[in-house]
């Protein structure tokens, strides 16, 4: 081995402690310094040129992103118009006719029958119990007037004067069937009962609106399973009081 071997050569234009490498990022400044051989981490995460540095790498941060979250509520359009104002209108309404029918029944003001005469009606279209059945509906459809004006608890209210007049309109059926006036029965002025009975079928089905008790609740803004339930209770039990305190065919 000649040891001159290990000497530099006259063409050679650095030694072995200052040789430096290029810069792998060819994108960067000219006037950054290059990486040496000994000293300098290794290049690592590799870009390539133009890129940039990839998120974190020699000191670089990301900057923050804001992300919004979408909301469904955000998405749908909850304007309504003059819709609670018109639900309002129609509750107060349906609920102040049930108020002072019930009144009539229960003190006989306005010319009203009082518990006495309810009484003796309900026993002549053949109701049973009516002692107990007077003071139920009288109180029952106050009560249900009252719900009804304040928005609360609507769609049970609702189903309980639905349960009400669809008794009523059977015993107008029967009581019109017996004195052979049947084919005049919407024009002897029952058609404001059958109206009426549209109407609290619509206060289920729509809901309260939000101007009362209720309109935090879902069923005052996106009414569905449950308007649909009230209904079917309402008619049920319409059906159900007249089966089983009544029992007569209205049609026979």
């Amino acid at each position: 081995m000649d040891p001159e071997d290990d000497l530099p050569s006259a063409h050679y234009g650095g030694d072995f402690e200052t040789t430096a490498i290029p810069r792998y990022d060819s994108a960067k400044p000219s006037g950054q310094q290059p990486f040496t051989l000994l000293n300098d981490p290794e290049p690592l995460p590799y870009v390539q040129p133009g890129a940039g540095l990839a998120p974190g790498a020699y000191g670089s941060t990301a900057a923050p992103t804001e992300v919004g979250l979408i909301d469904s509520d955000d998405r749908r359009d909850d304007r309504r118009g003059t819709q609670d104002l018109g639900l309002l209108l129609l509750r107060v309404a349906v609920g102040a006719l049930f108020i002072g029918h019930g009144l009539q029944k229960v003190f006989g003001w306005w010319g009203g029958p009082g518990l006495g005469g309810f009484r003796d009606s309900l026993t002549d279209v053949g109701f049973r119990n009516a002692d107990i059945l007077a003071y139920v509906a009288a109180g029952g459809q106050i009560a249900a007037g009252v719900l009804l004006v304040l928005g609360l608890f609507t769609p049970i209210a609702a189903a309980g004067a639905l349960g009400y007049l669809l008794t009523s309109i059977l015993a107008e059926v029967s009581i019109a069937h017996d004195e052979a006036r049947l084919s005049a029965f919407l024009t002897d002025g029952h058609e404001y009962q059958i109206v009426l009975l549209c109407a609290v079928a619509a206060i289920i089905l729509v809901g309260p609106g939000r101007y009362g008790l209720d309109g935090g609740r879902g069923w005052a803004r996106r009414p569905f399973v449950g308007s649909i339930a009230a209904l079917l209770l309402g008619v049920g039990a319409g059906v159900a009081i007249w089966m089983l305190l009544n029992g007569a065919n209205p049609l026979a």
